[in-house]
């Protein structure tokens, strides 16, 4: 790979409040022979996802923190270009977790083992709508949360990559869906082209009093990305056996100090409710029969998804700020090259 560039984004430093281009490095290197077993990857398309904030935490996790001198931790689909791995070959499309740089080497191993994407298939789906973001909303919804016919389901972060399918699963699910975005547009969405039954702006809305007026009846599954005052307030409308499912806090992640607990939790005694995590690489075993279930109903038009696609390597970091300051609009990907 003589003369071959990588320009890569490495953690220089732990982030401490916002996270933000001072906290990554930027910075070429010529790319270097692959061993046996090895492949090189050119990547198309990165991945951007609010999870990626706590990796860069120096604390225990459901996976080791990203090290600083290390290149960005991100998921990808790229193409191999040249190949010492029987597995892969020149000209494969791969999914795999090859991180914020232009070119990486894999031996097919990693948090998530490289997968070969078949030949005609949507590059972007495999990072959003099929992968983890579309699988997370799967098994947090109908696993974690238990959601079924007759159910009445809120959904915050619900424009989002993983709240939008999780909304929409409910919806085809039986459930009566309440999402929670924020702005007219997201909103918008929601109910005119996702089809759930209602949305709320928590920027214009009083949350306290619009939540009780659109859930009379109480709520049966809480499906969470945010945390914070909406998971509080949310939990004083809960019914009886209620579900919440905590699939993420976005709220509190660039928080200097840790956001308290939600004050509210004793209403989980009173309605012998149960709030339960959950990682969806707890269920790798069941990805296949799950994307293949997800892809039917892409197919049939019960499940639509949004990608917000930004480009060029140079900008990841403002990439990844755009999932905190809420200017992306569904999955957030990067586009960084075309393929071959």
């Amino acid at each position: 790979m003589k003369n071959l560039k990588n320009r890569k984004w490495t953690l220089a430093s732990r982030p401490v409040g916002m996270v933000g281009e001072h906290n990554f490095s930027f910075a070429e290197e010529e790319v270097r022979d692959i061993d046996d077993g090895e492949f090189l990857i050119k990547n198309l398309y990165l991945s951007f996802d609010p999870a990626q904030r706590g990796w860069m935490e120096d604390r225990k996790s459901y996976v080791p923190p990203v090290g600083i001198g290390e290149v960005m931790r991100a998921g990808s689909v790229g193409q191999v270009i040249a190949s010492n791995n029987p597995n892969f070959n020149v000209g494969d499309k791969v999914q795999g977790t090859f991180g914020w740089q232009e070119y990486a080497i894999s031996d097919g191993k990693g948090i998530l083992n490289a997968t070969i994407i078949p030949e005609g298939a949507s590059l972007t789906a495999p990072l959003s709508v099929f992968g983890i973001t579309g699988l997370t909303a799967y098994f947090g919804l109908l696993d974690v949360g238990q959601a079924k016919e007759g159910d009445t389901v809120l959904v915050s972060g619900a424009a989002g990559s993983t709240g939008s399918i999780a909304a929409q699963i409910a919806k085809l699910k039986g459930c009566r869906v309440i999402g929670v975005a924020g702005g007219v547009e997201k909103c918008r969405w929601l109910t005119e082209e996702a089809k759930i039954d209602a949305a709320i702006d928590y920027k214009a809305a009083n949350m306290a009093e619009v939540i009780p007026e659109l859930c009379p009846e109480g709520i049966d599954v809480i499906f969470d990305n945010v945390g914070g005052e909406f998971l509080n307030t949310a939990l004083m409308n809960i019914n009886q056996s209620a579900r919440i499912a905590i699939c993420g806090a976005i709220s509190g992640y660039n928080n200097e100090t840790p956001a308290p607990g939600p004050s509210n939790y004793t209403s989980l005694i009173i309605q012998r409710a149960r709030m339960e995590g959950f990682i969806v690489l707890d269920y790798m075993d069941r990805f296949p029969a799950a994307v293949g279930e997800l892809m039917q109903w892409v197919q049939e038009g019960k499940i639509i998804y949004q990608e917000d696609i930004q480009e060029g390597i140079e900008h990841a970091p403002d990439t990844l700020l755009r999932l905190y300051t809420g200017k992306n609009k569904g999955k957030q990907l990067l586009k960084i090259a075309d393929p071959d």
